[in-house]
């Protein structure tokens, strides 16, 4: 497999969830070093749920409430992204295709549209390292809002349109004498509730413009920049430099979506029209630190949602950048009625092509840093695999997958999406089942490699780094925080036990209670961590 670069992202997905605090004191069955973390104080309120097994056997080490049906979080994406690993295999490349839709003249004008047709890839060639695999950083963009922090990849977002555009005009096309148009057919497009996230086929730049603010002089205007930089989405900032000290104020607009709907941060809807730009606006001090990564300049995105337009004009660009001449307008709608049947395309018509990394390493980005738009992406996939162009679709395909793995139905329920939130539940015997089934396939390495490392990388690598356990715990983090109450908090995967032993497990915290600060999540992460290294020492 090929490598990526990854580190850690604490990934706080704020929902709103309905549950009944319940006083529970461990069994005595458990260890005791299990049980001195689970009967702390500040748990008194909390109910736990746990069950460890051998991965290979399936020998039941020690449980808790196993079959207590609840809210999984991101762990969620344990299902969605390892049935589809499962299903296209570690080596999958998604392909993003190009067509001429007409004859090319012998001075290479085409008389005719060009057609850019997606393949549902994550990533685009946005993320693409030197020496192949996908970039990861200690703070994905995709959290920058809900966070307050990011850091941003190093690799051009355009990159992968550069590439494709540069193929256009190596085939001889010299201008278009047409339109532009990108073909978004290759599923149905849909949203999922959490952040009224909008998954698409064809993604630049996830669908996303990043602004970083970095402060000057007090009294100064700060410096922005934003990317990718397009016709289609420019950015307004009029954020001040403050003393040293003073409290950070910079802000992306929020909107309410649709009626009822709570705000969500940075959406754009004006893609495809003139003027479209967002406007950051505050106060940045001079000392700036960012929460969470410390970082010094303040890093937010903005939400395109109108993909494809947002696509045909990045497209169009780099078409130009490539020397082709494109007649017209670079920033409009994307003229979807122009589109072809979809069989129409010939191969002899396609002239340019880009593959995607190996679905390996979108895997690895989606559990690293815990992705919802890719976790539903696979879910997506998974579903196009058996036929299926829908969201329900896909989930019901997904469900039997599960139920033909032996997760028993009434042990999981996952109604709405493929990321966790705000409505997926499972029993931890449902983790342990497709623990130990994906332990059985041919991606039983990548899968477990993937998953956030103790102490060394992802979610987990801020914790446990003083535990005998760091470096042999692979699992996946699932948080859900609402109104200032943790509702649940979820850690599950692998134990490379000090014995030898393969060990599959899940331990559920659910109705915390109130929190102070981000430090008391921290707390409960390394309590799990406490809990996944008991597991580790014992056996």
């Amino acid at each position: 497999m090929r490598r990526s670069v990854a580190c850690a992202a604490l990934v706080v997905v704020v929902l709103v969830l309905v549950g009944t605090s319940v006083t529970q004191a461990a069994p005595s069955s458990l260890p005791s070093s299990i049980t001195s973390v689970m009967n702390q104080p500040r748990y008194g309120q909390t109910r736990w749920s746990l069950l460890v097994a051998d991965a290979r056997t399936g020998e039941t080490l020690y449980e808790l409430e196993p079959d207590r049906l609840a809210f999984t979080g991101s762990v969620r994406k344990l299902f969605s992204v390892g049935l589809a690993l499962k299903e296209l295999g570690a080596e999958h490349h998604f392909e993003t295709r190009v067509y001429q839709q007409g004859e090319v003249d012998p001075n290479g004008a085409l008389q005719g549209n060009l057609v850019l047709v997606g393949g549902g890839d994550l990533t685009l060639g946005g993320r693409r390292l030197p020496d192949g695999g996908i970039a990861i950083t200690d703070f994905d963009h995709n959290d920058a809002n809900s966070l307050g922090t990011a850091t941003l990849t190093p690799q051009d977002p355009l990159a992968g349109l550069d590439e494709l555009a540069n193929q256009v005009a190596a085939s001889g096309i010299t201008s278009i004498d047409g339109d532009v148009v990108i073909d978004d057919r290759l599923f149905d497009s849909y949203r999922v509730p959490n952040q009224y996230l909008l998954v698409t086929p064809t993604m630049v730049n996830e669908n996303m413009v990043d602004v970083s603010v970095t402060p000057t002089q007090p009294g100064q205007r700060a410096s922005v920049d934003y990317r990718p930089q397009t016709g289609a989405f420019r950015v307004h900032a009029a954020v001040e430099t403050v003393a040293a000290g003073a409290r950070a104020s910079v802000s992306v607009p929020a909107v309410v979506p649709v009626p009822g709907y709570e705000p969500v941060v940075g959406l754009v809807n004006c893609v495809g029209t003139l003027p479209c730009r967002g406007t950051i606006t505050g106060e940045i001090p001079a000392d700036y630190q960012a929460p969470l990564s410390g970082a010094s300049s303040f890093v937010g995105t903005f939400r395109m949602e109108d993909p494809e337009s947002f696509a045909r004009t990045a497209f169009i660009e780099a078409l130009q950048r490539a020397g082709v001449d494109v007649l017209a307008t670079s920033v409009a709608r994307n003229p979807s009625e122009l589109l072809p049947p979809p069989d129409a395309y010939t191969d002899d018509a396609r002239v340019a092509r880009l593959l995607s990394e190996p679905y390996a390493d979108d895997a690895r980005l989606i559990l690293k840093v815990s992705l919802n738009l890719g976790a539903n992406l696979s879910l997506t996939h998974f579903g196009l695999a058996h036929g299926e162009r829908t969201l329900p679709g896909a989930l019901s395909a997904e469900r039997r997958a599960l139920v033909e793995l032996g997760v028993r139905p009434e042990d999981f329920d996952f109604p709405t999406n493929g990321s966790g939130s705000p409505d997926s539940q499972a029993a931890p015997r449902a983790a342990i089942q497709l623990l130990r089934s994906m332990a059985t396939t041919p991606v039983a390495d990548v899968f477990r490699e993937a998953l956030p490392v103790l102490g060394v990388d992802g979610s987990l690598a801020q914790t446990g780094v003083d535990l005998p356990a760091r470096g042999h715990v692979f699992a996946k983090t699932g948080t859900t925080i609402t109104d200032g109450e943790l509702k649940a908090q979820v850690l599950a995967g692998y134990v490379e036990a000090r014995g030898g032993r393969e060990l599959a497990f899940a331990v559920y915290v659910n109705d915390y209670g109130p929190i102070a600060s981000i430090d008391d999540v921290t707390a409960v992460f390394e309590d799990e961590a406490r809990i996944a290294d008991a597991i580790y020492q014992a056996n």
